[in-house]
């Protein structure tokens, strides 16, 4: 397997990695930045754990090549807010105290971060649908609908 040397742009912050061009980002985020808020769930682009931005869109980081990445801008949740000035959607996953494990909520909160940047007043219908391809255990659903649906009902906190 070939190993390329490619320079990310990761929450802001330049990254020299190598790795093979067919490396999941996922791997790279994981193994090479040194990230945890992507999670590896099934690895087939099913579950959503793995969910980044990849130029302002809600891409599947386990699915994505890093080939497909050199030179665009990829956004993790440890990007979208900081622990002094959280993402309004953070503070209401806080607020709805919307994680019970806590395993899917990074993709999840990616996806409605996402969603919220191109449709501010998306009604519950869309959020429903934007979050199909996350998967919960835990029943969390209703806490989670909730918060996005706080962030929705206060558009002047959403950066």
């Amino acid at each position: 397997m070939e190993t390329d040397r490619v320079q990310l742009v990761v929450n802001g912050q330049r990254h020299l990695v190598t790795a093979a061009p067919e490396t999941p980002l996922l791997t790279v985020l994981r193994n090479e930045v040194g990230l945890n808020s992507p999670r590896y769930g099934c690895g087939l682009g099913r579950c959503g754990a793995c969910t980044v931005h990849l130029d302002g869109t809600a891409t599947l980081s386990c699915t994505t090549p890093l080939a497909d990445v050199a030179g665009r801008a990829i956004t993790t949740l440890e990007g979208l807010g900081q622990a002094s000035a959280l993402h309004p959607l953070q503070r209401a996953f806080l607020d709805e105290q919307a994680a019970q494990c806590g395993y899917c909520i990074p993709g999840i909160i990616m996806a409605a971060a996402s969603l919220l940047a191109s449709d501010p007043t998306a009604n519950e219908t869309t959020i429903r649908e934007t979050l199909a391809g996350n998967l919960c255990r835990c029943g969390s659903h209703g806490r989670i609908l909730r918060a996005i649906q706080r962030v929705v009902a206060q558009p002047e906190a959403t950066p």
